[in-house]
């Protein structure tokens, strides 16, 4: 089984909204393709919420520290 990949630094559109991810490996992913990995368990640290209106999305797992949320986490 292959290892699980963790989110390093993610991408935002002018919204401030998250696009794109890219793993500890290098490997870049749209977020569509980043909740289907997470589905799977092949992303630690985060899992899928879904908002009202239905649309899934990412989100790291709650530990209590802001520094790690997806948010926080250095731009390219």
């Amino acid at each position: 089984m292959r290892e699980q990949g963790k989110i390093m630094k993610v991408r935002k559109n002018s919204q401030g909204d998250i696009t794109d991810v890219m793993l500890n490996d290098g490997n870049i992913y749209s977020i569509t393709d980043a909740i289907e990995l997470a589905k799977g368990h092949k992303i630690e640290g985060v899992n899928v919420g879904k908002a009202k209106n239905g649309r899934e999305y990412l989100r790291s797992n709650p530990n209590g520290k802001e520094s790690d949320n997806l948010d926080h986490l250095e731009t390219f």
